[in-house]
């Protein structure tokens, strides 16, 4: 199967994790967005979008990293541990993901990519941080995992999010629960070590961009 990704971006790394969990193989193909290899008519070809991350799994072509995680687990996936088929369980599941991807991780973009291109921080996007975070501490109330009493994808969507925010060194020490839900997730999550690699390399990027600056 062919990965096509960037191990900067956090939406990529939940892929690796789950690949990992799911005990896949990728043939890692990685696109340098600086360099905008996203652009290239050959890989336009398999995704107008320009998208990453993109898998093609024998010719079966798809992105979206949450619509590739919860593809990956219903194809390849052993029981139905990491995606629910309970129809309650999983909406719970699948809010959690769309949770991440609407307000979670867009918010965490919106605030800290501008800076990376050496603007100044908009205090009202940082509110948006602070909002979503306190949305997923609201979640994790009483919850050992963000969709319940058992770890699942949206645990590896959304702790593949948060890891990104600790590279920015950003505070979370007023989230008690997303403190104590992070903790357990980064010892019990498959592919974490995965993630620590994708992690080290955004730090380095950050770092140099910084130096630019």
């Amino acid at each position: 199967m062919d990965f096509y990704y960037s191990p900067l971006a956090a939406t990529c790394r939940s892929i690796l994790m789950i690949g990992k969990a799911l005990g896949l193989e990728f043939n890692k193909i990685e696109i340098n967005v600086a360099k905008e290899e996203h652009l290239k008519p050959e890989f336009a070809k398999l995704n107008p979008e320009h998208a990453l991350p993109t898998i093609v799994d024998n010719g079966f072509v798809l992105w979206e990293s949450r619509a590739i995680l919860t593809y990956l687990i219903e194809k390849y996936g052993k029981d139905d541990s990491l995606y629910p088929k309970d129809p309650q369980k999983r909406a719970i599941v699948n809010q959690r993901l769309f949770f991440d991807m609407g307000t979670l991780y867009k918010a965490l973009g919106d605030y800290y990519t501008p800076q990376l291109q050496k603007k100044a921080a908009d205090p009202e996007l940082f509110k948006k941080v602070e909002e979503a975070l306190g949305f997923l501490n609201a979640f994790l109330e009483g919850q050992k995992y963000v969709a319940g009493d058992s770890f699942t994808v949206a645990d590896t969507a959304i702790l593949a999010t948060i890891s990104s925010f600790t590279i920015v060194k950003l505070d979370l020490s007023k989230y008690a629960n997303i403190v104590r839900w992070y903790d357990n997730c980064s010892k019990v999550a498959p592919g974490w070590e995965e993630n620590e690699k994708g992690l080290a390399a955004l730090k380095g990027f950050i770092e140099a961009m910084q130096k630019k600056a």
